[in-house]
């Protein structure tokens, strides 16, 4: 073996220049002689074949052009935790560690300057401060001596240990069996390898309550079995590892709060009811995934999933969901509360962006949030209403009826639309004659007739006005300060509908139009100043 070159050589993550691989081969590559290196190399570009070398297949790559040899002294193998951590915070007597000499680090809320520390006592005690620890690019590849890390960083809580040398989540649980109380881990862009049975590990990650596995290579199943040591955790992040295939997370995972699976192409939504009972999920973010459709077969329309009791944010941004169906089928979880979904087909079927925007909320009830705005509630108000009118025809000519006795709306209406039986609760059946003649949308037809009062000016006489429903409140109040004299910026403005008997409604956005807040002819300003 060549001087330098680690018995385990095989197997072992390496960096050459910028570069990143791991070992495939060790040994002589005829005729040369000496000692070559088979990497398969993370970016198929640095390569120059498949491992095979005049006509002899020395390793394997995934990639055609995606190896090649290199001799053991191009190869860094990487140092221990230790050395990473003090060559980053400038906490060696060599200054010329293989990572960044930052000289300041956050130690609880301060940031202390290392200046001169001379003396070992000196750096064991700053060592001892250090809680957020970050050691990103560090050429991290093992733990180092047993109980040295305990020894030295008794107070770490959170590591970053990404884009390192790591080759095993071996080492991960070497480093972190001696971190007493670890909070947050980050060992994302280590492609490392995975346990394939049963290791149990009671304490390296007792405490242990965010992880992030982003670009590991890590399997769903690996995920599994690893979780068993995971007794608390609430977030774990699994971006970009070709997750394809779920499990159901039988006895771990129970304490999850947020899961992130994006950009791992899982296709079938369908798997997603094989972790529907994590009982506390609360967010799940599934950008990138793939995914054409989703569906809660235990509820029928109009009723609760028993799935994701307690799932408040989902982000579907990015996917194939296609069909409004899908769309409907979130309004079964009992706890949504805010939803990303830009960047998907179902999206191109309405051009305007505002009618968009309100379909969706008139869909799911319990909305709050859309795709990261505020949803405020004179907005869901006028979506249901709007949406009660744009399909009230449809629902007459399905078996809909004002007359509950002879309400009897069709299955096919109902699938398409089963939040609307509960808007006709809401704020009542539309009735034929509020939906008779929805004429094409012209000037005169977007004119509304309203009654402007001040009601608490009664000297002040009603007036009746034409406006354009796309007439927004500020000028609205441009219009009744030439009326009334009276300063734009001093006027309060809300309405009333003979439909919402007893309810005044804030007209409290200047930029909203005011088919915004779903005003009809015949309704009532009212002025306040």
């Amino acid at each position: 073996m060549a001087a330098g070159l680690p018995p385990d050589a095989l197997g072992r993550r390496v960096a050459c220049g910028t570069d990143y691989g791991t070992v495939r081969y060790v040994g002589s590559v005829s005729p040369t002689a000496g000692i070559w290196l088979g990497v398969e190399w993370d970016d198929p570009q640095r390569g120059k074949h498949d491992g095979s070398y005049e006509g002899t297949q020395y390793f394997k790559c995934r990639h055609p052009k995606g190896g090649s040899f290199i001799r053991p002294n191009k190869a860094n193998f990487g140092v221990d935790f230790l050395t990473a951590v003090k060559d980053r915070y400038g906490l060696n007597d060599e200054q010329d560690g293989q990572c960044g000499t930052g000289n300041t680090v956050v130690i609880g809320t301060k940031t202390v300057e290392f200046v001169g520390m001379d003396s070992v006592a000196e750096q064991q005690r700053q060592l001892n401060k250090l809680v957020d620890i970050s050691v990103r690019e560090c050429a991290v590849s093992h733990a180092g001596q047993e109980e040295e890390i305990s020894r030295t960083c008794a107070n770490m809580r959170h590591i970053n240990l990404s884009k390192n040398l790591i080759s095993s989540w071996e080492t991960v649980v070497a480093i972190a069996s001696q971190v007493q109380n670890l909070e947050t881990l980050n060992v994302s862009e280590n492609k490392m390898r995975f346990p394939s049975t049963s290791t149990f590990t009671s304490s390296a990650f007792s405490n242990l309550k965010i992880l992030a596995l982003n670009q590991t290579e890590i399997t769903w199943t690996e995920v599994l079995l690893c979780a068993q040591g995971w007794p608390v955790l609430e977030e774990l992040y699994l971006s970009s590892n070709n997750i394809t295939v779920l499990e159901r997370p039988d006895n771990v995972l129970q304490t999850l709060k947020l899961l992130d699976f994006s950009d791992n192409q899982l296709l079938d939504g369908n798997q997603l009811h094989l972790i529907a009972q994590l009982p506390r999920l609360e967010q799940l973010i599934l950008r990138n995934t793939g995914i054409s459709s989703i569906h809660f077969p235990d509820a029928g329309f109009g009723c609760k999933t028993k799935m994701f009791p307690s799932l408040k944010r989902l982000a579907i941004n990015d996917n194939k969901i296609s069909q409004w169906s899908s769309i409907n089928e979130l309004d079964k979880l009992p706890s949504l509360r805010a939803l990303q979904c830009n960047n998907n087909p179902f999206m191109d079927t309405e051009k305007n962006p505002e009618t968009l925007k309100q379909l969706i909320i008139a869909k799911i009830s319990k909305l709050e949030v859309l795709n990261n705005c505020e949803i405020l509630p004179a907005e869901r108000r006028g979506a249901e209403l709007d949406y009660r009118k744009i399909f009230g025809k449809d629902w007459l000519e399905a078996g809909g009826h004002w007359n509950p006795e002879k309400n009897k709306p069709s299955e096919e209406f109902l699938a398409a639309h089963p939040r609307y039986p509960a808007l006709c609760l809401k704020y009542g059946a539309p009735e034929e004659g509020e939906l008779k003649g929805q004429q094409p949308l012209t000037l005169k037809n977007q004119l509304l007739t309203l009654t402007i009062k001040c009601p608490e000016k009664p000297e002040q006489k009603p007036v009746e006005k034409k406006l354009p429903e796309s007439m927004t409140i500020q000028k609205v109040k441009g219009l009744l300060y030439r009326l009334f004299k009276i300063p734009g910026s001093d006027l309060k403005l809300s309405y009333e509908s003979s439909k919402l008997e007893g309810k005044e409604v804030e007209l409290d956005n200047d930029l909203k139009p005011l088919q915004f807040y779903s005003i009809e002819s015949g309704d009532c300003v009212l002025v306040r100043w």
